[in-house]
């Protein structure tokens, strides 16, 4: 039996890990023997986290904050660092794995991994670092790579979940390691018959996504045509709820869905979207043939910004930054929103990254059976 471990810190958001179980997912439809466990520090249960196939396991959570710094509510920073590498470390020792995949941070949060790392190593394991298509700002980008130090001689391969055509990581960012390009990863879209008027409005994981759904409602208020679904991640606030809704007149029009397994069928269905500019979301419209408007974050990271203005360049979106006006955006929305047949891959985006990388994972494990 293969066995895959997959790492991800998961400090802001849910992309990370599930990045990590859309690879694993599409690595188990080409191994349905294979043996996957998923590490996360993920501090929320999202429903798309609860295949059986997959076994997941918990590390202390430590969430980023809006200035960019970790915490956990529970213990210090540095018991949190000291437990999930005695976690990490014992997983590793425990599963044995035959293939490590690490996303976004090769050491961890502040070196946690170093330990598993260096145990599945010396055990003959296959190690590699999965990047998204926009890390940060070259400037921030390189100064992190400062501490990156060891990185090539701990990691066989870096598969960048992206193509060079949204970003060099070699000539942008200084990567010491020349990475295998994969294309987006992103769940196939479901077939679904679009429905005049209906506008779909999500911010990700929803930490930091109020201005994005009060600008949606915004929007429903000064276009009556339009029927509207707020789709609120694990961490939206409180404050997005039905009598938000009433209160702004739009109850029937508007409907609020929660914990949602995956964007894709509700773009499938929407002929208009709205929406932070999030890797995962982002790239569950295009794969649905929309082109979505993007109100990109720009704290603690310019990931999103930089995306953002990369799609637009490409002729892939429409970006506005709050506080937009509601104008503004029912003018964008007002102008043809569908994507043509071909556009994507014309523009040099492939969304078959999952499968690609699924199949790196796997010769990699060949490999070691093979040795």
């Amino acid at each position: 039996m293969v066995r895959y471990l997959f790492s991800s810190h998961d400090g802001f958001g849910v992309g990370h890990v599930r990045r990590n179980v859309i690879v694993a997912r599409a690595l188990l439809g080409t191994e349905p023997d294979a043996e996957v466990v998923v590490v996360t520090g993920l501090p929320v249960r999202p429903s798309w986290l609860g295949d059986e196939r997959l076994r997941v396991e918990r590390l202390p959570s430590l969430v980023k904050d809006a200035e960019g710094a970790y915490r956990n509510d529970e213990m210090s920073f540095d018991e949190a660092i000291e437990r999930r590498s005695r976690r990490f470390a014992a997983l590793v020792d425990e599963h044995r794995p035959d293939v490590v995949v690490v996303d976004r941070h090769p050491y961890g949060i502040a070196g946690e991994l170093v330990d598993g790392l260096d145990r599945a190593r010396a055990a003959g394991a296959a190690t590699v670092l999965g990047l998204r298509d926009i890390l940060d700002e070259p400037a921030v980008v390189a100064a992190e790579l400062a501490g990156w130090d060891g990185v090539a001689e701990r990691y066989d391969r870096v598969l960048v979940y992206g193509e060079r055509v949204m970003c060099d990581h070699v000539a942008e960012y200084g990567l010491p390691l020349e990475p295998v390009y994969c294309g987006w990863v992103v769940e196939p879209s479901p077939a679904g018959r679009r429905e005049d008027g209906l506008l779909v409005v999500t911010a990700g994981g929803s930490g930091d996504g109020e201005a994005v759904f009060a600008l949606g409602l915004d929007v429903c208020e000064s276009m009556p045509e339009l029927r509207a679904v707020l789709v609120a991640g694990p961490y939206a606030t409180a404050t997005l709820d039905d009598r938000l809704i009433a209160r702004r007149g739009l109850h029937g029009r508007i409907h609020l869905v929660r914990d949602t397994p995956g964007c894709g069928p509700l773009f499938a269905r929407a002929d208009r979207v709205v929406q932070m500019a999030g890797y995962n979301s982002t790239f569950e419209c295009l794969a649905a043939g929309i082109r979505p408007v993007l109100v990109p974050r720009r704290t603690p990271r310019r990931e999103q910004a930089i995306r953002a203005t990369r799609l637009a360049a490409l002729g892939l979106a429409d970006v506005v930054d709050p506080p937009a006006s509601a104008a503004e955006v029912a003018w964008l929305l007002r102008r043809p929103r569908a994507l043509a047949a071909g556009e994507l891959e014309a523009a040099g985006i492939r969304l078959d990254g999952a499968g690609r990388a699924a199949a790196q994972l796997g010769a990699l494990a060949a490999r070691r059976a093979a040795a």
